[in-house]
């Protein structure tokens, strides 16, 4: 499934033009939303900041793909449109609302065999699958992977305390948020099933760690809080 095809089709410049579209999709998402959009108070549902993880999972995606042996034009192409349409769409159908949109882009925009449209849109229709990941194709399995993974880290970090000043909390909370952290990527070291994915989510993980660490050394009755340290 995730052999058929080995050309790359996709050039540097259809690339950026698909990046460019995918920026101005989600912005045009939310422009004029008198509320501010969906969710649109927490800044991570903000389209810069979903902008902005479409690229990190693009990046991931393509690493682990290369290094996995995947397509990895499928892989960061579908990465690009997996979240298009999580600012207009419902969280359950937004998968399948972004492999329309994929298709729909590549038919009308682009000559790319079929055979490469149909891997991508599945890729994006399959992302938010919750079962094993040995069920779904290596391209998609790549691109799950590096979503999982974006969360995980000092980016993850910095999402969770953002996160305490909106709802209002207190410093003395960052532990606890950070605990979260530590859970979120230790569930994912569980689910992602490539040694690339598996390796760089504990690495992330281990600064994690150490971060929590500093906090319990440094904050004066920030008790030990989570996940226990040293756990993988």
């Amino acid at each position: 499934m995730g052999v058929e095809i080995r050309e790359s089709p996709v050039s540097e410049e259809e690339f950026e033009a698909m990046k460019r579209f995918v920026h101005d999709y989600l912005a045009a998402s939310v422009e004029g939303e008198t509320e501010g959009g969906r969710m649109r108070w927490y800044p991570w549902h903000s389209a810069e900041y979903r902008y902005n993880h479409i690229r990190n999972v693009a990046e991931l995606g393509a690493e682990i793909a290369r290094r996995e042996g995947a397509n990895v034009d499928v892989t960061r192409v579908a990465a690009l449109f997996h979240d298009i349409a999580k600012l207009e769409a419902d969280q359950d159908v937004h998968a399948e609302a972004g492999a329309r949109i994929a298709r729909e882009y590549m038919q009308s925009r682009t000559d790319y065999p079929e055979s490469f449209v149909e891997q991508v849109c599945e890729a994006v229709a399959d992302h938010s699958y919750g079962g094993d990941l040995a069920d779904v194709p290596l391209e998609t399995r790549c691109l799950m992977e590096a979503d999982l993974l974006d969360k995980v880290g000092a980016n993850g970090t910095t999402l969770m305390l953002l996160r305490m000043g909106y709802e209002s909390r207190t410093h003395m909370d960052a532990n606890e948020m950070v605990g979260r952290v530590l859970e979120r990527g230790e569930d994912a070291v569980e689910r992602v099933r490539s040694e690339t994915a598996k390796s760089i989510a504990h690495q992330r993980l281990k600064r994690v760690r150490w971060f929590k660490e500093w906090l319990e050394d440094e904050i004066t009755g920030m008790d030990p809080i989570g996940p226990e340290d040293g756990s993988t």
